[in-house]
């Protein structure tokens, strides 16, 4: 049973990572949420919850300048803590140092963030970024999130952004035990295991570690954010306890008198 959220003093925004979205609607309906379960659950006690969408392609920069114009479109000139998914926690960190919102984010948690960059992304950018290059193009589509997702490239980004004194960090990172139930992150999760240890199938524990303190998931990079399982009748793993993770994160803030 998923405990009870706290009501915080300031909003929770959420934000999802590269290829991300919102929600799917048809028709006033929702059909897919990016944190299934997750804002309801945050929001319970009262506490405005709200998740961002941000351009799915493109890079840090583009994507924390459209990360602020929706905090100051929903939220003007209110102070909020973020809860931040995969490529989203560097966007965050981008909005927080470079485009001078630090003193309106108040704490910034990384979900399954690659902090140091994905040697996944390295491998993509040699060999699935030339190939789909064209497609890009055709679309009118940036790629600029791969390379800002490399190894090198998050070096430079950390070189490039600092932490803001006033802001509380905090990370969570996914460790994944490969199994045929997690086939389909079996490939990556070796590939990553050899260059950096454990890891959620696409960033490393040793990546997604940032801040005070880092807790640490059992799952893949897609079970951080409460998704099912794309194989029909099988669930990624007890969705409770992804959500009730989530209210601990909340709580956490709570305790510390947020």
């Amino acid at each position: 049973m998923t405990p009870p959220a706290p009501r915080l003093k300031a909003p929770i925004v959420l934000t999802h990572g590269i290829l991300g979205f919102d929600f799917v609607r048809l028709a006033g309906q929702t059909l897919f949420a990016y944190f299934p379960g997750i804002p309801e659950a945050l929001s319970s006690a009262g506490t405005p919850v709200r998740v961002a969408r941000v351009s799915a392609t493109a890079g840090v920069a583009q994507r924390a300048a459209d990360l602020k114009a929706f905090l100051d479109r929903e939220f003007p000139g209110e102070a909020v803590h973020l809860f931040a998914h995969s490529m989203g926690g560097l966007d965050a960190r981008y909005l927080i140092s470079r485009l001078g919102m630090a003193d309106r984010v108040l704490s910034l948690t990384t979900i399954g963030t690659p902090h140091h960059g994905s040697p996944l992304a390295d491998w993509s950018l040699r060999r699935v970024v030339p190939l789909l290059k064209p497609w890009f193009a055709l679309l009118r589509l940036s790629w600029q999130a791969v390379p800002d997702l490399t190894v090198a490239g998050c070096g430079e980004f950390n070189a490039a952004v600092p932490d803001a004194p006033q802001v509380r960090y905090f990370s969570v990172a996914g460790r994944l035990e490969p199994s045929w139930r997690k086939w389909h992150f079996h490939l990556p999760e070796r590939y990553i295991h050899k260059r950096e240890g454990p890891n959620d199938g696409l960033v490393s524990v040793a990546s997604a570690a940032y801040g005070e303190a880092t807790d640490v998931w059992d799952g893949d990079h897609l079970d951080l954010v409460n998704w099912r399982s794309p194989v029909p009748f099988q669930r990624r793993g007890g969705q409770a306890d992804y959500v009730a993770a989530y209210v601990a994160l909340a709580r956490r803030l709570a305790d510390l008198g947020f």
